[in-house]
């Protein structure tokens, strides 16, 4: 069984409160606009990071991480980028692969919306952590939390944060 914690545009934010979570799972995986090398350095020296750039990340993230990152986790087919659409408006990028060979889990950031749907077209889960970044619209930090065992996907949370605007 692998523990995971989801997280997208960090926007250059990292605190305790995001590292208390990092240290409780096996892998942390993070779906773009990081903003800074420093908050996917510091994950890194806790726990194993697959991660991928976004629209927002300099030439220095983006050296370091790819556009797309397609892997498995134990039997589970993942496949991360940063703008994705969701079910069924995926984005011109994405719907042609999407199409040919469908991953289990579809993960994208961007939007800053918390979204976890199936797709039941293509057989996989859409999974889009929101923002756990102080920048943006969002009102509420989010990151998701799931275990894969085998193949099944399983004990998905959310995990919510207060946006703490400074004064």
């Amino acid at each position: 069984m692998t523990k995971i914690l989801l997280l997208s545009d960090t926007h250059g934010y990292i605190d305790d409160d995001i590292l208390k979570y990092v240290k409780q799972v096996d892998e942390v995986w993070h779906a773009g606009d990081i903003g800074r090398l420093k908050v996917t350095d510091v994950i890194k020296k806790i726990k194993p990071l697959r991660g991928v750039y976004g629209n927002i990340d300099d030439a220095e993230i983006r050296v370091e991480f790819p556009e797309h990152n397609r892997f498995m986790c134990e039997d589970v087919d993942v496949w991360i980028t940063h703008i994705g659409g969701y079910p069924p408006k995926y984005n011109n990028r994405v719907i042609d692969g999407i199409n040919e060979n469908p991953p289990r889990i579809f993960i994208c950031g961007h939007s800053h919306i918390l979204k976890v749907m199936p797709d039941k077209k293509r057989h996989l889960i859409h999974m889009n952590p929101g923002a756990v970044g102080k920048n943006g619209f969002h009102k509420v930090r989010t990151m998701l939390r799931f275990t894969i065992d085998g193949r099944k996907i399983e004990n998905l949370e959310v995990i919510e944060f207060p946006v703490r605007h400074p004064r």
